[in-house]
């Protein structure tokens, strides 16, 4: 890519080759078992991947946006599961302590969550209301020093391995999406309880869960940003979340190209490999061209970042791209591989299953193309002015 430095470069090169090491032997296994790798975890949290975008008095390891983002893509190359939990635990965990913390909270939680000493998990989705977060049901009434919290979260990613929450609850309730507020919640306090985990269809590896709240008293110290400003806090970071979803996108659509042009020169029929067929250029050519375009734009989203500049409608459009174009990837892969595709004997069908998480998580394919529709519509509408 024209535009990496040699950071840049130097962070591609070293969790390739941790993730070759350490994550792809695993990473069957656990989609089969669904086991939640926790010592693959703590080796990322020694290695500094844990906290890679934040500063290094926070923990972090103190690189830009777009450095995360590559590590990100290559660790889905390998794992589409530990992908979504280090994506989950770095922008969604990290991400609103770093944003809206007070001193103290960072002080509390950041730099163990930098660290991998605990991970982090985020809870805004309830049963009934993901894309239309106004529809959230989760209560919290003020009780003198304390906030009172009665609710369900679900779709709750490493809820089941945290060491600490934040959680979104309508303290105004008649102001919707302008009434709600995040707070920060300790795994093992009175009143958070960890629900059933989910039998997915892709990412098996990552843990996801549902959480319960039951008149758990939270103390107003925890308060994560302003009350009644935790709509814009976590827009903010979902607008971050799309970069690594982004991301993992990518890594996962590489590894889909890379299994088929392996395959494709290893099957033979009528007396040569297959990809000396025309039918089986054109699906990878096809294959390489989108994946760049993708790649393109989703570091152009977290270059932004980097810069101070706007990021969130490149970002949407990164994620919106690049979680199609690894739907269609492995889609392609899985048909030159033809019947062996289709078993477990090869990774294409597991990276086709893991992909579909990217088209969903952060915002749906739909919910993106509104935000780029409307941003689109608004900008035109300014030029006719």
């Amino acid at each position: 890519m024209f535009f990496l430095t040699d950071e840049h470069r130097m962070m591609q090169k070293m969790v390739r080759e941790f993730a070759e090491k350490e994550i792809a032997p695993k990473a069957a296994e656990i989609d089969r078992t669904c086991e939640f790798p926790a010592d693959t975890f703590r080796k990322l949290g020694q290695q500094g991947l844990l906290g890679i975008p934040y500063p290094e008095e926070e923990g972090g390891a103190g690189f830009d946006y777009l450095s995360y983002a590559i590590a990100i893509e290559e660790v889905a190359r390998v794992c589409g599961s530990t992908a979504l939990s280090m994506a989950a635990h770095t922008t969604l965990g990290c991400g609103p302590l770093h944003h809206f913390g007070t001193p103290e909270q960072k002080e509390k939680f950041l730099g163990r969550l930098t660290s991998g000493e605990i991970l982090g998990a985020y809870g805004l989705t309830e049963p009934n209301s993901g894309s239309d977060s106004g529809g959230m049901q989760t209560r919290a009434v003020k009780d003198g020093d304390h906030w009172v919290l009665n609710g369900q979260k679900a779709w709750m990613t490493n809820g089941g391995v945290a060491g600490m929450y934040t959680v979104t609850a309508l303290t105004e309730p008649e102001k919707k999406t302008q009434g709600i507020t995040a707070f920060l919640i300790e795994a093992g306090q009175k009143g958070a309880e960890v629900g059933a985990e989910y039998d997915k269809l892709g990412c098996r590896g990552s843990n996801t869960v549902e959480f319960f709240l039951t008149d758990c008293r939270v103390h107003k110290s925890m308060v994560l940003g302003e009350v009644n400003r935790g709509f814009h806090q976590f827009m903010e970071i979902l607008n971050m979340g799309r970069i690594s979803i982004g991301a993992m996108a990518l890594g996962l659509a590489q590894a889909a190209l890379d299994s088929a042009a392996k395959y494709s020169l290893e099957r033979e029929q009528f007396g040569q490999p297959i990809g000396h067929f025309q039918a089986i250029q054109f699906m990878l050519a096809d294959m390489a061209t989108e994946i760049e375009a993708a790649r393109l734009l989703v570091y152009q989203a977290g270059r932004l970042k980097d810069l101070g500049q706007p990021f969130a409608i490149q970002a949407s459009k990164g994620k919106l791209f690049a979680s199609e174009v690894a739907h269609r990837a492995c889609h392609k892969a899985i048909q030159i591989h033809g019947g062996y595709g289709y078993s477990k004997e090869f990774p294409v069908e597991r990276y086709m299953r893991d992909a579909k998480l990217t088209e969903i998580g952060e915002g749906t394919s739909e919910v993106q193309r509104m935000i780029i529709g409307r941003d689109l519509l608004k900008t035109t509408a300014k030029g006719m002015q």
